[in-house]
């Protein structure tokens, strides 16, 4: 997976799957900038990752904030997007529809408005890859907000592939992963629902947010693939 000299450019990238990502980037040779919303989070995104990377601030739910910082960016090779809340899971019946439309806001436009801007900067031969997940293929009572939004970037990512293309556009699907994701959770609990998914999918071990990262990185150097979400789940899906 070389990326030597490319730019690859990462927004939520200082935690999760998303600085797994930065990291294998930057360790494949890239030049690696990261984009989140809080100083304190860059600048600890930056003291872990390879020397040379770079970050920035930005509210990413903000349109004019992204394309203002990937415009003074300039050209890029490979555009991530893993910008994302935890979700509040909620039923229909007692629906609040301004709170969905808020995760909808970061998780959905936001990708697109990121796309919006990037996709002029993008050079001969690079990618954009988006983050949906399983939600949409296997949901649960209370997921219809959280399915919906992954269900939409899906629909994106092979939209865009068509209409951005020589531009491959591809996403990434995870599973339930090991990650700060879930740190609103009590760690009693979290650790129970960890336990509970290792032994119930095929792999038999929760996942961790390296295992998505390499499928983000295949996204970026697999010249022939585009309008393809890659789903890294541990087989979840199919039990």
């Amino acid at each position: 997976m070389d990326l030597y000299g490319q730019r690859v450019v990462v927004l939520g990238g200082t935690s999760g799957v998303g600085l797994a990502v930065a990291a294998g980037a930057g360790s494949a040779g890239a030049e690696v900038v990261v984009v989140s919303s809080r100083r304190s989070s860059v600048d600890k995104a930056l003291s872990a990752l390879p020397d040379g990377a770079v970050g920035r601030v930005a509210d990413l739910s903000d349109p004019a904030t992204v394309r203002a910082v990937l415009e003074e960016l300039g050209e890029l090779d490979h555009l991530v997007y893993t910008a994302g809340e935890p979700l509040a899971l909620m039923s229909v019946i007692e629906l609040d529809v301004e709170q969905a439309r808020r995760f909808f806001g970061l998780r959905f436009f936001g990708a697109l408005a990121a796309v919006s801007a990037a996709a002029p900067l993008v050079r001969p031969g690079g990618s954009i890859t988006l983050t949906t997940g399983i939600a949409k293929d296997r949901p649960d009572a209370g997921w219809a907000v959280p399915a919906s939004i992954c269900g939409a970037v899906e629909a994106l990512t092979k939209a865009l592939a068509v209409e951005l293309a020589p531009v491959r556009v591809n996403a990434v699907s995870p599973g339930v992963l090991r990650s700060p994701l879930w740190a609103g959770m009590g760690e009693a609990e979290r650790e129970q629902m960890y336990g509970d998914i290792a032994e119930a999918i095929p792999v038999g071990r929760i996942g961790e947010v390296g295992d998505a990262a390499q499928a983000y990185l295949y996204c970026m150097t697999q010249a022939f693939t585009t309008g393809t979400v890659l789903t890294v789940d541990g087989g979840t899906v199919l039990v």
